[in-house]
């Protein structure tokens, strides 16, 4: 009996110490990603060594080497062995592992902008993501680190009013009590005013001359979500359906909601260096899926 505790309390000692580790990983991985995203650690640059970044993160040496590992799959890092400390990559972008929906529209957000006329159309159960994933880009705009003529962004969302599969009560699977879609009305509507105002405000401060935001609504439940750059990169991501508990005029509810600002987005790409033929069928087969709803059941969304 002693031999099967000690061997059980073994195990106990290394799911904890793992889950520790797991852990700080994230939190390390999380926060060298957004500087190298944000261009605080650019191309080329060497990080601080794992002893530094053990020492600045309050961890062990070991979640910083499996953070390090973490970010050299995503294709950020170079040389993360044993030798010099690793650093930032230059990176293929046709070959990287799925990233965070916000990390990875910020990113790809950031890089159409560099164009003149920029093209943003959007199928999503709100505009949450593309909120958040829009800051950067604004931010370099209104400093001048961005300069673009003109954007034009499309943006599909299901219709609060039509009978969507969710979000609805757990304890309500038909779908009677209307509460958990008002609720994604209001939300959609405080989200898609946000956006709006967020880039109405570049044309308003002169620093984008032509701004044209527009919304529309269809009656789907989206089970995934799509985002279209410049009509030559596309993003795909999906749904997790997942119970949680939200608060809505005063009560509490227990809902099957969707979730999608921390799923993984998978990226493809029009043109030979990248996915090649692949990569431009899949563009272009999402954009003539993007139009289809657009121009035929489509109906526009008034905000208030």
């Amino acid at each position: 009996m002693a031999r099967s505790c000690t061997v059980n309390c073994v195990n106990h000692d290394s799911r904890a110490t793992n889950g520790a580790h797991s852990s700080a990983r994230d939190r390390v991985a999380d926060a060298l990603r957004d500087r190298i995203l944000s261009g605080d650690l650019r191309p080329g640059s060497r990080l601080p060594t794992q002893h530094e970044l053990a020492a600045e993160f309050d961890t062990n040496r070991t979640a910083v080497r499996q953070a390090l590992d973490t970010l050299r799959r995503e294709g950020l890092l170079t040389g993360t062995g044993r030798g010099a400390p690793p650093t930032v990559a230059e990176r293929a972008r046709g070959h990287e592992a799925p990233r965070k929906a916000d990390i990875e529209l910020a990113d790809r957000l950031y890089e159409a902008f560099r164009a003149e006329h920029v093209t943003v159309d959007v199928f999503s159960l709100t505009t949450e993501t593309l909120n958040t994933a829009l800051a950067p880009s604004t931010i370099a705009i209104s400093s001048g680190a961005l300069s673009p003529r003109s954007i034009t962004a499309r943006v599909l969302l299901p219709s609060a009013g039509a009978d969507l599969a969710l979000p609805r009560l757990v304890s309500d699977p038909e779908g009677r009590d209307p509460r958990p879609l008002e609720r994604l009305r209001e939300l959609t509507h405080t989200y898609a005013s946000a956006l709006r105002g967020h880039l109405e405000t570049l044309r308003v401060r002169e620093l984008v001359p032509e701004v044209s935001v527009e919304f529309r609504t269809v009656p789907i439940t989206p089970t995934h979500k799509v985002y279209l750059l410049n009509g030559s990169e596309a993003l795909f991501g999906y749904y997790h359906v997942t119970e949680q508990k939200v608060r809505y005029r005063g009560e509490t509810m227990e809902i099957h909601d969707m979730l999608g600002i921390a799923t993984r987005l998978f990226h493809h790409a029009a043109g030979p260096d990248l996915h090649g033929e692949h990569g431009t069928a899949f563009v272009e087969q999402t954009r003539r899926w993007f139009d289809s709803l657009w121009e035929s059941i489509a109906r526009p969304l008034v905000l208030e």
